[in-house]
């Protein structure tokens, strides 16, 4: 009597509950390589705004002079201009591109902008009020008020959105805000209109522009982003869980009013921070946000940092292309950044359709 023992051979492939935390360990270090190389950007493109200018400066004569300061025009041109425009453009890009993600992710819809909640008119407002009742020219004098026109107009827009017994639903701020918007619009072309020196002032603002802002303007704004920031990334975790259905993420845990209450507050912050120290840039929050997913996922802690990298790398680079193009002169990089992103949200848009999110 024979004995056979039947011989499998042994499967080499692992468990599908192996090969997935190896996978998403993949994907994770992919989007950390990404994020180091939008950093490696960031540093290049400041390194070139503050070595480009109308004035041409040899890029030896710049970085020794970026160490060693010795006083010179040369000197001056580089330390109490270039450099506090080129922080500012950090910190407007990075309020812009933050305020952006955040309002996409609390309304879930890829066509929201930061002005949506009425801070951009409220800090236009804020601007015309100061130039036209109260003679304020100075830059420093205009951010405040800007700052403070952009926080009346958030509260306003939350209380409308919160009228009633209703809770303030993403759909009702957004009524709200456009509602408020319209009203300051017509306040603000109404006043623009009955004094022309006012005007005359306004216009240079409104076309958004980092040129002759000091050390000042960056030091009065800088603590609202950085506040407005901390928000927004505290928030992600919430928001990803939102995304879901407000019903869902209530069983996760969220609570979803104040959840939305401090969204609110950090868009305020950030995009009011950013309107009073450069004026209303358009496309930046708009645009960036979708880059940011396309390259990172769905996922709002990634596309928050990825949004506070890439957005002030467009804003330097346009300025300094603003820089480039206009010379003698300049052109503004509200102006610039227009150009460049619509045509980018243009190709988002037919590259990959654009979903509720």
């Amino acid at each position: 009597m024979s004995l056979t023992i039947e011989t499998r051979p042994v499967s080499t492939e692992q468990p599908p509950a192996a090969v997935a935390p190896r996978a998403r360990r993949g994907v994770t270090a992919l989007r950390s390589l990404g994020l180091l190389l939008a950093l490696l950007a960031l540093v290049l493109v400041g390194l070139v705004s503050v070595w480009v200018g109308t004035q041409d400066i040899p890029f030896t004569s710049t970085w020794t002079l970026l160490r060693h300061p010795d006083g010179s025009e040369t000197s001056v041109i580089i330390h109490d201009y270039r450099i506090p425009r080129t922080l500012l453009g950090l910190a407007v890009g990075t309020a812009l591109g933050l305020s952006g993600a955040l309002m996409q992710a609390m309304t879930r819809n890829p066509l929201a902008d930061p002005g949506l909640l009425g801070v951009n008119l409220g800090a236009s407002t804020g601007v015309v009020v100061c130039i036209a009742f109260l003679g304020v020219g100075s830059v420093l004098g205009q951010v405040w008020f800007a700052l403070l026109g952009a926080v009346v107009a958030t509260l306003v827009v939350y209380l409308l959105g919160s009228a009633g017994r209703a809770v303030a639903t993403p759909d009702r701020l957004v009524v709200a805000g456009a509602a408020v918007t319209a009203v300051l619009y017509a306040f603000n072309s109404a006043v623009l209109l009955l004094r022309p020196r006012a005007f005359d002032q306004f216009r240079f603002w409104t076309a958004g522009s980092l040129a002759g802002r000091t050390f000042d303007v960056l030091q009065v704004v800088l603590p609202f982003v950085a506040v407005g920031a901390l928000l927004a990334l505290a928030l992600a975790p919430a928001l990803n869980a939102l995304a879901m259905g407000d019903q869902l993420g209530r069983a996760l845990g969220v609570h979803v009013v104040r959840t939305r209450v401090l969204g609110a507050v950090a868009v305020m912050l950030l995009c009011g921070a950013a309107t009073a120290a450069a004026g209303p840039i358009g496309f930046v929050g708009l645009a960036v946000p979708h880059v940011a997913r396309f390259v990172a996922g769905p996922d709002q802690r990634w596309v928050m940092a990825y949004s506070m990298l890439l957005a002030p790398v467009l804003l330097i680079g346009a300025d300094v292309l603003g820089r480039v193009l206009g010379a003698p002169g300049e052109v503004q990089v509200g102006i610039v950044t227009a150009f460049l992103g619509a045509p980018l949200f243009i190709a988002l848009c037919r590259r990959r359709k654009l979903v509720m999110l």
